[in-house]
């Protein structure tokens, strides 16, 4: 029997991915065979990475592991429901508490996703009536936070502090917020927190600093970018996430005592959603030891971030002014940012090509993500690469 023609709305999606396809935009995945780290193994083939976030190379630490599968043989594999139900092990509970004292705040509570995380927060503190600012690069989880808020959102011109402040010193509302990203995921340049802060100090308002690429990479021991600029407030609602520099899964939200007890109430992302499995807070704590204790694996990003400025001048693209593990190089159009993307594939190399609507249009890049898990070796085999294909 000839099965049924397809909706019409099925020929207008496959209209709508054959014009991304066209215009380089369309997305693809690629399956994985091995784990996290320098060296991968992608749909049959072994490459050089740069493409994780695993920015301390602890994602297949052998003692995280060991600290996973110990919780798995105690604890199980699920949390069983919700944390406000009976899903909120005293595994959570140590977590929380080693993460509010590990980036010196006063209390810490766990979501599931940074994405959870940073809508839970922004939809708890303000709402129709209120004002919400956000930094016209923030990730999209800040960007959807702000607009199912329904409080009224202004983007910002990134970093325009002077923009800003004209619109909070404008803004009549009772309850204001102001939202950024402490490194730009795409850019990897840091925000003016200082600066930011002491606006929000003047003007009443939230500050939700969302420190997703800065959390174990910046400031002493890894504590994160409100350590790196000696921050301290009562208004900052710290937010990280827990799958990138710490390797596992998750996020936390850090602040007041009385802040993160309404977020227990009122932050629907975590009030309603299953809690996140036990083993994996296991994982987290050792994780965070990992962390504070391996202060060369800070030093080592360091050193491969000079390598590769130092290594890529005279090519013909740029690095966007980055001091952070992530390295942008911009190739400008979206087919040029692909065809450079497959030919590093070709040569065993992987790198995402970056396009918009991640990024504006025009600025299409790579996106190099160092780790502490590359050697200055694999830095140099990329340098070679790159070379070889601008000759």
């Amino acid at each position: 029997m000839p099965s049924a023609a397809a909706p019409a709305m099925i020929d207008e999606l496959a209209r709508a991915l054959a014009e991304l396809d066209g215009q380089g935009l369309k997305r693809r995945r690629r399956s994985v065979d091995s784990p996290p780290g320098a060296r991968v193994r992608v749909d049959g083939r072994d490459y050089l990475s740069f493409c994780s976030n695993d920015y301390l190379g602890l994602a297949n630490h052998p003692a995280l592991i060991a600290a996973a599968q110990s919780a798995a043989a105690e604890a199980g594999v699920g949390a069983g429901s919700a944390h406000l139900v009976a899903g909120h092990h005293r595994r959570h509970d140590k977590l929380e508490q080693a993460l509010a004292a590990f980036v010196g705040l006063p209390a810490a509570l766990l979501f599931s996703t940074g994405y959870m995380a940073n809508i839970g927060v922004v939809t708890a503190l303000v709402g129709r009536g209120d004002a919400v600012f956000g930094d016209k690069l923030n990730h999209a989880s800040l960007v959807d936070a702000c607009l199912l808020s329904r409080a009224e959102l202004t983007r910002y011109p990134h970093g325009d502090l002077a923009f800003l402040e004209a619109k909070l010193q404008a803004c009549g509302a009772k309850n204001k917020l102001v939202a950024t990203d402490a490194v730009f995921s795409m850019d990897g340049d840091l925000a003016p927190l200082p600066a930011l802060l002491a606006l929000c100090e003047r003007y009443d308002a939230w500050l939700l600093v969302d420190d997703a690429h800065g959390f174990g990479v910046l400031g002493a021991q890894g504590q994160g970018s409100l350590n790196q600029f000696n921050l301290r407030s009562d208004r900052i609602v710290y937010m990280a996430t827990l799958g990138k520099a710490a390797g596992v899964f998750g996020a936390f939200v850090a602040g007041h005592s009385t802040l993160i007890d309404w977020l227990v109430n009122k932050a629907r992302t975590y009030v309603y959603t299953t809690a996140t499995p036990p083993m994996l807070a296991a994982a987290l704590s050792a994780s965070l030891q990992q962390i504070a204790a391996d202060d060369w694996r800070r030093a080592r990003l360091k050193e491969l971030v000079a390598q590769l400025k130092a290594g890529l001048a005279g090519l013909p693209w740029s690095l966007l002014d980055s001091a952070t593990p992530i390295q942008p190089l911009l190739v400008g159009a979206n087919q040029a940012a692909l065809r450079l993307a497959e030919a590093l594939r070709e040569r065993g190399i992987l790198i995402p090509a970056i396009r918009p609507p991640t990024v504006p249009q025009g600025t299409a890049r790579l996106r190099i993500s160092l780790s502490a898990a590359h050697a200055p070796a694999d830095v140099e085999q990329l340098l070679g690469t790159l070379r070889e294909l601008a000759g």
